[in-house]
């Protein structure tokens, strides 16, 4: 007789959709589903893509009145769960009982009174209460946070929770999605079709939220160093969605509108020559729990600027990868930081470094690591 083939769980609203926890959660699901230790079934209201090695479950949700969207999906999810017999749970979301928790964010009380800085309305006490319940549920082992700032927030929104119980696991990269294009053929091609000179610098900027990810403030950063250094080239590529106008004003008042190109939403085959065709990236959120473009930026040997309010600054050695922007009021942190890459050899050596962090960060040592974690509630459910 072989081993005994582990059935698992996997719970969450949206599977494979939009988004970094949905991305996240279909990554790693998937590679565990290739693992014959494992019979993965997922629980979601909503996924893109079915899988050979996985088995769906549609769990319905009551969206209107809004306050029972997390709810009414804990509540059905367990119902749904409770009827087979599983030798764990591996929630992604908020729902009633699971033995390990991915907390994709912070905690949702957090979220609201420091983030978006607003009164709790009905629909997040709702939100917030299915939270709780899952996390001071005794049979929850374990929780699995995407960043240290996220670790952090937990610990203080649940001070009697073991710290040892939480673990950060940061999401995933495949390199493979960039190697599989010829970098020296995208720079130019590219630069070419975007009317870019090869030895300008270009920074790359990419997110679907503006403001949050805070493009004010590398604009603001460009505009002084444009002023104090008004002969060195650049170009700033905005890719994504956001208020183009009130962004390129800003950048017309600094006198820097012409070295900025907004090139919108592109497709992710687009997207990776894009990077490669770039020397920087930087994102300088005002709070991001992770931030994945960071990462997709060092696998392709870029060089990252990121605030101190970026989850993935835990990947980012100071002046070796790339550099930490501590003090977020401070452009001139900014305008130091773009003078330091503007030399090609100091920013090459640092695009490999950078590149050697994303390879200690393959998806593939991420599965590793969570189906080592697996191990603890799957002996104590076989006592």
């Amino acid at each position: 007789m072989g081993p005994k083939v582990h059935k698992i769980a996997v719970v969450i609203p949206k599977y494979g959709l939009v988004g970094g926890a949905e991305g996240f959660a279909a990554e790693l699901t998937e590679r565990i589903a290739q693992d014959r230790r494992f019979e993965v079934h997922v629980f979601a209201n909503k996924w893109q893509k079915n899988s050979e090695n996985i088995t769906f479950h549609r769990v319905p949700i009551i969206a209107f009145p809004k306050f029972l969207t997390t709810v009414s999906f804990a509540y059905f999810a367990g119902c749904k769960i409770s009827k087979m017999d599983f030798d764990l749970i591996h929630a992604h979301d908020r729902i009633f009982n699971a033995d390990i928790f991915t907390m994709h964010g912070i905690p949702h009380r957090i979220w609201v009174r420091e983030v978006r800085k607003k009164r709790m309305s009905l629909f997040d006490y709702a939100t917030a209460w299915a939270e709780k319940k899952l996390v001071t549920n005794k049979k929850c082992r374990r929780f699995l946070a995407v960043s240290n700032m996220a670790r952090e927030k937990f610990l203080q929104e649940y001070q009697n929770i073991n710290p040892d119980k939480v673990q950060v696991i940061h999401p995933g990269i495949d390199v493979q999605r960039f190697d599989r294009h010829n970098r020296v053929v995208c720079r130019k091609e590219v630069r070419q079709y975007l009317n870019i000179a090869l030895f300008d610098l270009v920074i790359l900027f990419v997110s679907m939220n503006f403001e949050v990810k805070g493009l004010d403030k590398l604009i603001l950063g460009l505009g002084k160093f444009h002023a104090e250094y008004p002969t060195k080239r650049f170009k700033l590529l905005v890719v994504g969605k956001g208020n183009h106008k009130k962004y390129s004003k800003l950048a017309n008042n600094l006198g820097i509108r012409e070295y900025i190109l907004f090139l919108g939403v592109v497709q992710k085959d687009e997207l990776e020559q894009i990077f490669l065709a770039s020397d920087v990236f930087s994102i300088l959120s005002k709070f991001d729990t992770y931030g994945m473009t960071v990462l997709e930026a060092m696998a392709s040997s870029l060089p990252v600027i990121v605030s101190d309010h970026v989850g993935a600054r835990d990947l980012v050695e100071d002046g070796v990868n790339g550099f930490i922007i501590k003090n977020k009021g401070d452009i001139n942190e900014v305008v130091d930081v773009i003078g330091f890459v503007m030399d090609e050899k100091i920013r090459t050596e640092m695009g490999k470094a950078a590149c050697g962090t994303a390879l200690n960060n393959t998806w593939e040592i991420v599965t590793r690591k969570v189906t080592n974690i697996y191990a603890e509630p799957l002996e104590a459910s076989q006592r």
